[in-house]
């Protein structure tokens, strides 16, 4: 039988990650429109209001009855605007391991959210779920990425050659049409002793820095690697 992660929803202080709902549907085509975005992910470009509707109904919460993983939503606590994802998958219950990617608008980048949301996810995983392993890829080329999984305490593992496909345009030129190239995909591991190290995550009183919460109710993979823009 398999095993699911349960509807539930997480906070922190700036953030609240929660399932994807219709009214997030503006924000997230602006969201995956953006050039970062389109580069380092495979999802449709353009990316419609068709597009967005079909995996907030559909892809998103299928990934999590499906068992492969779980897709959340990042807004701001206060004015509720969409940051990025946060997404786990190819999760393999037997070794209580998944895979993290995330993604972030371009109006809130710079801002440490990425890496207070996948912190977040990952401390969820490893003090409530009962996880011993996140894995993390990023293109060879992302160096957003690779320095945000620095920053979190992950730990490089090696290259995957040739594993990876990511969109690129000749000589950056704006005006011409995306070409897909493979490229080395690096990895990295985040384990639950890695996390010793990153108190300014955890809170005052000693809590893991976030709260959890299971929703009532609740609604088939991603259709993307979101390797996109770690910052």
């Amino acid at each position: 039988m398999t095993s699911t992660f349960p509807d539930i929803s997480l906070s922190t202080e700036r953030l609240v990650l929660r399932p994807y709902d219709e009214d997030d549907i503006p924000a997230l085509v602006e969201m995956m429109n953006d050039e970062p975005v389109t580069a380092w992910t495979g999802a449709p470009q353009p990316y419609t209001a068709a597009d967005a509707r079909a995996f907030v109904s559909g892809t998103a919460p299928g990934e999590r009855t499906s068992g492969q993983g779980i897709v959340l939503a990042v807004t701001e606590h206060l004015t509720q605007r969409l940051v990025g994802t946060v997404s786990l998958n190819r999760t393999d219950w037997r070794l209580r391991s998944t895979e993290v990617g995330c993604l972030t608008a371009s109006w809130a980048r710079g801002e440490g959210y990425a890496g207070e949301s996948v912190l977040t996810v990952c401390r969820w995983l490893f003090h409530e779920q009962g996880f011993a392993r996140v894995e993390l890829r990023t293109a060879a080329d992302n160096a957003a990425a690779q320095q945000l999984a620095q920053k979190i305490g992950c730990v490089s593992e090696g290259v995957l050659r040739s594993a990876g496909i990511v969109r690129t345009r000749p000589d950056g030129d704006s005006a011409a049409p995306w070409t897909r190239v493979r490229t080395d995909l690096l990895v990295w591991s985040l384990l639950p002793e890695d996390l010793d190290d990153m108190d300014d995550f955890d809170g005052p009183d000693g809590s893991h820095g976030y709260e959890s919460h299971h929703n009532a109710g609740g609604p088939a993979g991603l259709g993307y690697t979101a390797l996109a823009d770690w910052r």
